[in-house]
């Protein structure tokens, strides 16, 4: 019996034949460790395979940063929720955001600026990509924006793609990736304030709690799973998933993986192909807030099983399959963020995982968990360090590196 096998049998056994109903659905204020603000000099930790390893504060001073991108001479941009995207330029975060970003709507914890993405051809168009929770009548969906960066402002700018997938407390997180074949793929999250029986993102007809792939126009490729078939939405690659925060393709398979988020235990990483169905919330390995199960049980005959899964929850954010020579020991390494653990505020950090050419996972570490920080967001630069964004009032850019 494989070792998933065999926690699906553990699983199932533990949840008997039927899930509780009628979960709330927001969630209970959670615990918190004693706040620790971040220290200005480097924090060096010890690590299993990487040597010893040193945070190094890059700038500071963005509340709650959201996402970030490299541009092909080594600038960055920052979005923070609250609707500005920020520049980090040779290392010094300029003052004045960026001007030409769309109208966002921050109602909530879940809505405002999200992610950005520069286009594989920057250097010839200077198209950057932003995903945001766009207004509208009924409250607010995931829009993707595209305008081209001069330097210091966005012009041209205009919605590419707009989600059905709208909320009337704010649409959930989003996150986007360029693929090998050109193409851009997006995660739409669903299922907050979700009705019990209400299944939005086993719906077909809508966006909601989907992958989705799209041309840099915004477009529905032909060769998309769904194009052409009778109620359902042609951009649509991947369904039934619930708030999806990090996506990466691996290294030398192109594979796209991602994870979501879920509410108490059963967050799930997991290898994302064409048409297929990933189960929520027909099947799951977490509870509601309130403690209930949120599935009779965790599988279900025509839906995919997950590569990973976190128990207790870490609230994943972000990751990025490492692939740079800064650390050797770390090459085809996953790097997820983590927010928070067990639902304990100041228990993020950041995890690694370790896999086999097949995509089973080998082992994980936790890094950095003394800084008691939400790691909302981490990215490879172009010199090969990691980077880190912590999702904190006074939020950071940290850089990670060697400490020799």
């Amino acid at each position: 019996m494989t070792a998933r096998l065999m926690l699906m049998v553990l699983f199932g056994t533990a949840m008997g034949v039927m899930a509780q109903q009628a979960p709330p659905r927001t969630a209970p204020p959670p615990s918190r460790l004693p706040a620790r603000p971040l220290p200005a000099e480097p924090v060096t930790v010890d690590t299993a395979e990487g040597g010893r390893v040193r945070a190094v504060v890059v700038a500071r001073g963005m509340p709650h940063p959201w996402g970030l991108a490299f541009l092909p001479d080594g600038t960055m941009l920052v979005t923070e929720r609250a609707g500005r995207l920020r520049v980090v330029r040779d290392g010094r975060l300029e003052p004045l955001p960026v001007a030409g970003v769309p109208e966002v709507f921050t109602r909530g914890r879940f809505a405002g600026l999200m992610d950005v993405a520069a286009d594989p051809q920057f250097a010839q168009n200077r198209f950057v990509y932003l995903t945001y929770s766009k207004p509208v009548n009924k409250g607010s969906t995931v829009a993707l924006a595209r305008g081209r960066f001069d330097g210091t402002a966005l012009t041209d700018v205009s919605d590419v793609f707009v989600a059905d997938a709208w909320s009337a407390g704010g649409a959930a997180g989003s996150r986007i990736a360029f693929g090998p074949d050109g193409m851009l793929y997006l995660t739409v999250g669903g299922s907050f304030n979700i009705s019990p029986g209400v299944q939005g993102t086993q719906d077909p007809g809508n966006h909601l709690g989907k992958v989705l792939r799209l041309t840099p126009d915004g477009k529905a490729p032909p060769d998309n799973p769904f194009v052409g078939r009778p109620g359902h939405k042609p951009e649509i690659y991947s369904m039934g998933h619930r708030n999806q925060l990090g996506l990466a393709f691996r290294p030398g398979t192109g594979e796209l993986w991602a994870h979501e988020n879920a509410p108490q235990g059963g967050d799930e990483l997991n290898v994302i192909k064409p048409g297929l169905n990933y189960g929520w919330p027909l099947v799951s390995y977490a509870r509601d807030y309130s403690g209930p199960r949120i599935a009779a049980r965790p599988w279900q005959e025509g839906m995919e099983q997950p590569a990973v899964v976190w128990l207790p929850s870490i609230a994943p954010s972000g990751m990025v399959f490492y692939t740079g020579d800064r650390f050797p020991a770390w090459k085809g390494n996953l790097f997820v963020g983590a927010m928070v653990t067990g639902r304990i505020q100041g228990t993020g950090h950041l995890e690694r995982l370790v896999f086999t050419p097949a995509g089973e996972e080998l082992r994980r570490e936790s890094l950095f968990g003394e800084l008691r920080q939400r790691i909302r967001d981490v990215r490879q630069g172009p010199d090969g360090f990691l980077y880190l964004l912590t999702d904190e009032e006074d939020g950071a850019l940290l850089r990670l590196e060697p400490a020799n």
